[in-house]
């Protein structure tokens, strides 16, 4: 399974890394908005932390991925604990 994860905190990218590699997840961690979000490929699964984003940022993220048909989870936390409820709903 392959997750997109868009904000968040910086100092956190190796913990959302590695808490997806413990559910068998290969993960992508977009915390800025540099040219869109490039390289997105088609993720079975679209994590947005909306406290760490702006809204263009929400919005860029949201047309990047419309013409896919995958589930997009929002959080307005950006913890380890946010993104592990998360994965415990998708990831089985």
């Amino acid at each position: 399974m392959s997750v997109v994860i868009v904000g968040g905190n910086e100092c956190m990218v190796r913990e959302y890394t590695e808490l997806c590699e413990k559910y068998k997840c290969k993960a992508k961690v977009y915390l800025k908005m540099c040219r869109g979000l490039q390289n997105i490929g088609n993720p079975d699964l679209m994590v947005l932390f909306t406290n760490t984003m702006s809204h263009k940022m929400i919005r860029c993220a949201m047309e990047g991925i419309k013409h896919l048909d995958i589930p997009v989870e929002r959080s307005h936390n950006s913890s380890k604990a946010a993104l592990r409820n998360i994965l415990d709903k998708y990831a089985v």
